[in-house]
């Protein structure tokens, strides 16, 4: 037998012999949402021993979740307030400051989801219920 799934998105325990369960799958949601909002892979050079991309994001948050981000989300987010030019000063602001507020609860989702043990993980309905909650608040 070998491991199940993906270097990177396999979850820590299935290289232990665990059978394929709902809670790996959580880790791998994890996984891929902090890839997709930090544009950095799991496997990156970046990574190496203990540094992974769980606890790359994990440190960076709250406070430094601009620097974290994939650019080019950043950039269109400034982009879009470019366009939008002839909103007051007031709220341009508001809107980076939604912005981050989206950012930093959608980057704790992924990091609550890729927890390195199980029991700690998010639950995948509970997930579920935050992005979209997320999404409604929109």
């Amino acid at each position: 037998m070998g491991v199940k799934g993906t270097v990177g998105y396999a979850p820590p325990e299935y290289g232990m012999g665990h059978e394929v369960w709902t809670q790996g799958d959580v880790y791998s949601y994890g996984i891929l949402l902090l890839e997709m909002f930090t544009g950095k892979r799991p496997t990156d050079d970046m990574f190496h021993g203990s540094s992974n991309l769980h606890n790359f994001v994990k440190a960076a948050l709250p406070e430094q979740v601009v620097e974290i981000v994939d650019p080019v989300l950043v950039q269109e987010i400034l982009e879009g307030e470019m366009s939008a030019k002839n909103l007051p000063n007031e709220d341009s602001v508001r809107i980076r400051i939604k912005f981050e507020k989206i950012l930093i609860s959608i980057l704790e989702i992924g990091v609550a989801c890729s927890a390195e043990f199980p029991g700690e993980r998010l639950d995948v309905s509970d997930a579920i219920a935050e992005m979209c909650r997320i999404r409604n608040n929109l």
